[in-house]
């Protein structure tokens, strides 16, 4: 067997593989020796049919099985000894086309390697770790959101009011004809709530119970389900009931309604919560700063085939974002040209990707199956009643099971970095923590 190298430029590699006619011959005769002991044949016992008999039967069905397993030995070699490693599968073709038995097989072998990666210098990054406390006024606000959500209406007399609960049945028409989801029968709307569509809630202002009202409205033009974009409605409204909230109590009862003992434990959970959000918050802006100082501290060749890809994506998920009642998962359109903004994006997602994961190999990071299990459990949530159909679907789909692991993988990687860089902290409000968000929003 001899590889020879037809190509070097780059990261582009191209060889020729050739398996001699007798390497052929005798993978066969290997084949049909692991094979003998269990064939059995008219006129000869299980396991002593002779081989050139065997060879007869089975030798050219077993030739391009033999060929195919030659062809992958030679690759891995290759792979073992040159410490390559392709970027994408790699292309292998067969280059004698007129190939015949007892010829020698020539595959063409050409591929993109990954780069060789020098790991950086993480001791001269620093980095500043922004750090929000929940004050009083936050949680403050949160309890009151808690109170109002638990808040109950008691019947009334007068007329509705905003803030008071209108209890109804209605049927929405367009044209005269009623449409589908706009009916509905003792729903319950809080007015000025901004639940329903803009100038609903502001004419059932002043109804009572018994009362029957006609609210006409015209859909916003870009309103979610296109047969009613733009389009003028009249809601025909009988009032069944209007109450008025009572009063919203901040106390251990309202503690109990959430499952909390008391009020301070409640006060104290509220806490927590919000500085983990903030902490959740803080680290995206520790993550992308970090991310930025690999950005500029490392550099090698990229793979132009994972970057054309990469591109291609990003492409396509930009053009997805600009269109309007256009569904994400609707490919049915058109390929998406790449740009000059995807190809800039992609350059810094495929350099950083392969960066994080040379680091994570050689700090032998790893995806544990328990965080795997927990990642599968927290995306079934967005299935209700379909959580164990979603759970086998991943165990049979190693490309989902990768979609998820990637970014756990990435984010362990991430976290050991950090151990090792310099980070300072720094003490800032909420608002100011909000506005950094948003101009990392802004980058994206």
């Amino acid at each position: 067997m001899q590889v020879t190298e037809t190509l070097n430029e780059g990261l582009k590699r191209g060889y020729t593989i050739t398996v001699t006619a007798d390497e052929l011959a005798a993978k066969v005769d290997e084949k049909l020796v692991e094979a003998q002991p269990e064939i059995e044949m008219k006129g000869f016992r299980k396991g002593k049919v002779p081989m050139a008999l065997l060879k007869k039967q089975y030798g050219q069905r077993l030739l391009g099985e033999a060929m195919q397993d030659a062809v992958d030995s030679a690759m891995n070699k290759h792979f073992e000894d040159s410490g390559d490693r392709p970027a994408l599968q790699p292309e292998v073709k067969m280059t004698n086309d007129d190939w015949k038995e007892g010829d020698d097989v020539v595959v063409a072998l050409n591929y993109e390697a990954l780069p060789v990666i020098e790991m950086p210098d993480f001791s001269g990054i620093t980095l500043e770790k922004l750090v929000v406390k929940a004050d009083d006024a936050a949680v403050q606000e949160a309890l009151e959101n808690l109170a109002k959500n638990a808040q109950n209406f008691d019947d009334k007399d007068g007329a509705a009011e905003n803030g008071d609960q209108v209890t109804m049945g209605f049927i929405g028409k367009i044209d005269g004809e009623a449409f589908d989801g706009g009916a509905a029968e003792d729903f319950p709307l809080v007015l000025g709530s901004g639940q329903f569509i803009p100038g609903f809630e502001e004419q059932l202002v002043g109804v009572k119970a018994g009362d029957e009202k006609a609210v006409t409205v015209s859909f916003p033009a870009d309103y979610g389900a296109e047969h009613l974009a733009g389009k003028e409605a009249v809601f025909d409204c009988t009032i069944k009931a209007v109450k008025a909230p009572g009063e919203a109590k901040i106390d251990d009862e309202l503690a109990k309604q959430y499952g909390v003992e008391s009020l301070d434990a409640l006060t104290g959970q509220i806490r927590e919560r919000l500085e983990a959000e903030y902490g959740q918050a803080s680290r995206a802006i520790l993550k992308r700063g970090l991310l930025d100082a690999l950005d500029s501290q490392v550099n090698f060749d990229l793979p132009p085939s994972l970057v054309e890809a990469e591109s291609k994506q990003i492409a396509h998920q930009l053009w997805h974002d600009a269109q309007e009642n256009v569904d994400q998962n609707d490919h049915n359109h058109e390929e998406i040209e790449t740009t000059e903004e995807s190809d800039k994006l992609a350059l810094r997602r495929v350099k950083l990707g392969l960066l994080l994961a040379e680091i994570g190999q050689k700090a032998e990071v790893t995806v544990s199956d328990q965080e795997m299990t927990q990642a599968v459990i927290a995306q079934a949530r967005q299935y209700p009643g379909q959580e164990r159909a979603f759970f086998e679907f991943v165990q049979k789909n190693p490309q989902m099971q990768q979609q998820l692991r990637a970014p756990i993988f990435e984010d362990k990687v991430v976290d050991h970095i950090i151990e090792q860089i310099t980070v300072t902290e720094k003490e800032i409000s909420k608002d100011d923590l909000q506005k950094a968000i948003e101009a990392l929003e802004n980058e994206a």
